[in-house]
């Protein structure tokens, strides 16, 4: 079955980690996040805050485009809130993904690559949404 992989957690976390061994070992077949956007041709991180809502609409462009050809998919953005889902949920149904969400948390004391501020870092741990079923 067609598998979207949403994994979600606060940055440093791990779940680029995760994401990039899924690829390694064939689970997916595409891994990608809206961090991608905000690399130069040299894989340099340029982040900008007026590219943010960009860079989630071309994500989600991507794994559509991956998803007409029916490849497994693994998406690593923070995804701290229903409505950063929603979206995903909603090409998983349009297409038929089984969608696959896993909530990844840094117990290794990892610091994560973009240098967050630590803020930023505990406003996104203040508003992440958890949906028990």
């Amino acid at each position: 079955m067609k598998t979207l992989y949403l994994l979600r957690g606060c940055p440093g976390s791990g779940k680029s980690n995760l994401a990039v061994g899924l690829y390694t070992n064939g689970v997916v077949q595409m891994e990608i996040c809206a961090d991608y956007y905000h690399e130069d041709e040299h894989g340099v991180y340029n982040w900008k805050p007026q590219n943010v809502k960009k860079s989630h609409e071309w994500c989600q462009g991507e794994v559509e485009w991956w998803m007409k050809g029916e490849y497994n998919i693994a998406v690593h953005n923070t995804f701290t809130t229903e409505k950063e889902l929603k979206p995903y949920f909603d090409l998983a149904e349009q297409y038929g993904y089984k969608v696959v969400s896993l909530i990844v948390e840094n117990r290794h004391g990892s610091n994560d690559i973009h240098n967050v501020p630590e803020d930023t870092k505990q406003k996104m741990k203040d508003r992440f949404e958890v949906k028990l079923l």
